[in-house]
């Protein structure tokens, strides 16, 4: 499951997409569209600097930007900077001890697939392809 700091994480890197390329956009700006808090939103941002994804800078104009075009980023990198691996079950995770009925489990391929399949659909979908509406709606 994302969490709410993957969803605004997505939210945070749209809405800078959405400024003049190369302008640093202060945080207090974005938590006033985005309707979160600036305190959240600050350690929402912490993982996406450590990425590389978002670059800070200090000062009277001051704030944070893209380190790409909008084009570049996929969404699976977005929330993978922001959660740390996604996974459907918890004996999928990296660094988790194997179970010890895996070689025996019958449902191991569908969350396995499920996986792959979730992967793939976040790394075709560009910040981009968000910002022209290019995802499909319901």
């Amino acid at each position: 499951m994302i969490s709410t700091k993957g969803r605004y994480a997505l939210r945070l890197m749209a809405d800078l997409a959405q400024g003049e390329p190369g302008k640093s956009i202060s945080l207090r700006d974005v938590a006033e569209r985005q309707q979160i808090s600036v305190k959240y939103l600050e350690a929402v941002t912490a993982p996406l600097v450590r990425a590389g994804l978002v670059a800070s800078r200090m000062g009277k104009n001051g704030g944070y930007r893209l380190t790409r075009a909008p084009e570049e980023y996929t969404v699976r990198e977005i929330i993978l900077a922001a959660e740390g691996p996604l996974v459907s079950v918890s004996c999928l995770e990296c660094g988790e001890p194997a179970c010890p009925r895996a070689g025996d489990c019958l449902t191991l391929p569908l969350w396995r697939e499920l996986d792959a399949l979730v992967s793939g659909y976040l790394d075709s979908v560009t910040l981009r392809d968000l910002l022209e509406g290019k995802v499909k709606r319901q």
